[in-house]
C-alpha cells in the first residue's frame, strides 16, 4: 500500500554554503518571529528564506513566495544547492534527550506516491496553513519540509538492510539543532537495499504523524496539475511527496503533549469553574508546580488533567468514562472517545467553558504550548486565563484512531524532535503543455 520511490535529492554544498547547522531550520509552523530573525542572521543561505520569509512593506507583486522561488533558483544556479545525480533514499537518524534518556530515532527519507485513500491521517487541519503552503508550492514547485510518516514492521526488514549499508560509514550530512539534538543523514544508492525498502513497505499502511497540512496541500496541488493537463517529467514531480518514514516498532519514538491555554472568556471566575468541574471530575489542589505536574503524569491512565488558573494548581480526574458516550454522539469509536484530548475538548472546553468546535477552528479562545512553565507564566501575566496540562497521546493511540478513519482534534500530538527542514529537498519536474 506504500509506494516508495528513490529520488535525486537537492542538498546544500557545504563548501559553498557553509556549516549545515547554520543552514537548516525547524519546520515552518515552529518558527516564530524570534526564531525567524535568528535564522536570517545565522546564514544568508538559511532555508528559512524559502520556507518562511520575512514580509516586506509594500509586498504585492513581489512577496515572500516570489522571493522564495528566486532564492531557490539563485542557489541552484550558483551551486549553493546541488541535485544528486543518482536516485537515492536517505537514512535519517535523530539522536536526542527525552525523559532523562538519550535516544535515537531512525528513519528513511524517500518520495511517497500521493495516495490519500491509502494514507491514514489522525488530526484535523486548518484552512490558513494549507493556503500558505499551496502558495509556496505554486511559486517554487518543490518540497522542503518532510511528511513524518509511521508504519509498522515488527520484523524490521527495511531497518536492518539500511543499518547494514551505513554501518561504519560517516554520515553524508550532519547538523545539530538549537535544542542540542543531533541529526545525521546517509545517502543510499544501492539498488538492492532500495528494493528491500520498497518491497518491505509495499503492503504497509502509512500514518501521518506530523505534516497533515503539507500532505493535504500536496494532494490539492496534484489535483490542480492534473486538471491543467500537466504530466510528470521525472520521478520527482507533483504526484509524489518527500516524506520520512519511521517504523513504529523501533525504539526512540517520543511524543510530547500539547497543552491548552484559554483566553477571552467573559465573566470567567476560577472558583466557580472548579466548583462546576466537580460534577464530572475529581478536583484536587496542590501547593507547588512540581507536585501538580507529577500528579498529572501519575494520573495518565485515569484521564487526569492539570488546570492552572488564578494562582491555583489543580488536577481534574474524570469520574466516569461513560460521560463521553453521552457528550460525543454519532459514529465515533470508543478509541476516539477515550483520548484525553477528546475528553478535554468535549467535557471541559465545550461543556463547562462554552468553547465549541467552531471556536477552536477559528482559533478564538485557545492557543497551544508544549512548555508548562511558559503556560503558567502566561496565566500569571494575565495574557491567558487557564492552562490545561495534558498527558501525551501514544503512538498506538494515533494508529488505532487512524485505523477507524477518524481524526483527532487539532494539536493532539507533538512528535519530538521535529524533522529539520533543509537537510534534503525535492525539486519537481513537470511537463506543461504550451
Amino acid at each position: 500500500m506504500a509506494h516508495i520511490i528513490p529520488f535525486r535529492g537537492v542538498r546544500y554544498d557545504p563548501s559553498r554554503a557553509g556549516e549545515t547547522s547554520d543552514l537548516v531550520a525547524q519546520p515552518y509552523d515552529r518558527i516564530g518571529e524570534e526564531e525567524q530573525k535568528t535564522y536570517y542572521e545565522r546564514s544568508p543561505y538559511n532555508i528559512v528564506r524559502i520556507i518562511k520569509g520575512i514580509a516586506q512593506p509594500g509586498d504585492n507583486g513581489e512577496n515572500v513566495y516570489t522571493r522564495a522561488a528566486a532564492y531557490l533558483r539563485k542557489w541552484l544556479d550558483e551551486g549553493i544547492l546541488v541535485r544528486d545525480e543518482t536516485p537515492s533514499v536517505y537514512v535519517y537518524h535523530q539522536e536526542y534527550s527525552f525523559g532523562g534518556e538519550r535516544l535515537v530515532r531512525k528513519g528513511v527519507i524517500a518520495l511517497g506516491k500521493l495516495e490519500p485513500e491509502r494514507v491514514h491521517a489522525h488530526e484535523k487541519t486548518l484552512k490558513g496553513p494549507k493556503e500558505d503552503r499551496l502558495r509556496l508550492m505554486h511559486a517554487t514547485e518543490a518540497n522542503f519540509g518532510h511528511i513524518f510518516m509511521l508504519y509498522s514492521d515488527p520484523e524490521r526488514k527495511a531497518d536492518e538492510a539500511l543499518a547494514a549499508v551505513i554501518d561504519g560509514i560517516a554520515p553524508t550530512i550532519e547538523a545539530t539543532d538549537d535544542l542540542g539534538n543531533l541529526h545525521r543523514v546517509w545517502q543510499v544508492t544501492d539498488p538492492a537495499v532500495i528494493e528491500t525498502v520498497q518491497s518491505t513497505l509495499a503492503d504497509k499502511d502509512l500514518y501521518i504523524a506530523d505534516g497533515h497540512h503539507r500532505y493535504e496541500t500536496a494532494v490539492n496541488y496534484m489535483h490542480e496539475c492534473e486538471e491543467k493537463g500537466w504530466t510528470e517529467a521525472a520521478p520527482e514531480s507533483f504526484d509524489v511527496r518527500m516524506m520520512t518514514l519511521f517504523n513504529i516498532d523501533l525504539p526512540g519514538m517520543s511524543i510530547r503533549p500539547i497543552n491548552r491555554l484559554v483566553h477571552g472568556l467573559s465573566n470567567y471566575n476560577a472558583a466557580s469553574f472548579l466548583d462546576q468541574a466537580q460534577e464530572d471530575f475529581e478536583v484536587e489542589r496542590f501547593d507547588s508546580f512540581t507536585a501538580w505536574q507529577e500528579a498529572v503524569h501519575a494520573g495518565h491512565a485515569r484521564h487526569t488533567f492539570g488546570c492552572y488558573t488564578d494562582g491555583i494548581f489543580a488536577t481534574l480526574t474524570l469520574r466516569d468514562e461513560g460521560l463521553m458516550n453521552r457528550l460525543i454522539t454519532g459514529d465515533r469509536s470508543t478509541d476516539y472517545k477515550r483520548l484525553d484530548v477528546s475528553i478535554l475538548h468535549a467535557a471541559i472546553l465545550e461543556k463547562l467553558l462554552g468553547i465549541d468546535a467552531a471556536a477552536l477552528e477559528e482559533q478564538r479562545n485557545v492557543t497551544y504550548t508544549v512548555d508548562a512553565e511558559h503556560g503558567v507564566t502566561m496565566v500569571d501575566e494575565g495574557k491567558e486565563q487557564i492552562l490545561f496540562l495534558l498527558n501525551s497521546t501514544s503512538a498506538d493511540e494515533v494508529k488505532r484512531v487512524a485505523d477507524h478513519g477518524e481524526k483527532m482534534p487539532q494539536k493532539s500530538t507533538d512528535f519530538y524532535p521535529k524533522l529539520l527542514t533543509g537537510l534534503v529537498l525535492s525539486k519537481m519536474e513537470i511537463k506543461k503543455p504550451s
